[in-house]
């Protein structure tokens, strides 16, 4: 994973409640046994039309929304089965970080547990930036280190996200490589067990 702690990046908005898991990845595809390709199939049964044609009333398929890695979603997003296949999507679609008033738990560690920044900020900021991103292009700065969300008009705000998840996300690091860190502990700590 590629660590981060600051961005600058075009944001849209989704301004929809209860985003459920099912239709950011809808269950048909989740047969795959690849980690990566699932941005083809983000939004599926909103992206594309009956005949497989592109739903130009979708606003992730406005031209001007094209490009963008923070999406600015509306309440409960990722609410629905746990499936870690969400934010395998969001980020193969191209999103790194999802800002919301509030997040379904799972999905919010899903996110974090795969390298993606999951912002929660209060209803009356989120529904600013609802608004502000329907002006594209719209532009966002992450800090993580600072734990604030700008833009290029003078909005700030601040979100708290826990110490350790933000070591992990600055540093680039999943759990996996945080157990390889204490490799010769643990190697040292088999040969005393297995004597």
């Amino acid at each position: 994973m590629s660590g981060f702690k600051k961005l600058y990046e075009k944001a849209v908005a989704m301004d929809r409640v209860n985003v459920d898991t099912d239709q950011i990845i809808p269950k048909q595809f989740l047969k795959r046994i690849e980690k990566t390709g699932f941005g083809r199939f983000a939004f599926f049964d909103w992206r594309f039309l009956k005949n497989g044609e592109p739903n130009p009333e979708f606003e992730l398929n406005f031209p001007e929304n094209q490009g963008a890695s923070i999406l600015i979603a509306n309440k409960n997003f990722g609410c629905g089965s746990s499936r870690e296949h969400a934010p395998w999507a969001l980020q193969d679609f191209g999103f790194s970080v999802v800002i919301a008033p509030s997040f379904a738990d799972i999905f919010y560690q899903n996110c974090l547990k795969n390298g993606m920044l999951p912002i929660q900020l209060q209803t009356d900021e989120v529904e600013y930036l609802l608004k502000a991103a329907q002006n594209q292009p719209y532009f966002l700065h992450i800090n993580l280190e600072e734990e604030k969300v700008e833009d290029d008009q003078g909005f700030v705000a601040t979100f708290t996200i826990h110490p350790y998840w933000k070591k992990m996300l600055t540093n680039g690091w999943d759990e996996i490589e945080i157990t390889l860190q204490y490799s010769d502990k643990i190697a040292d700590y088999e040969k005393v067990v297995t004597k």
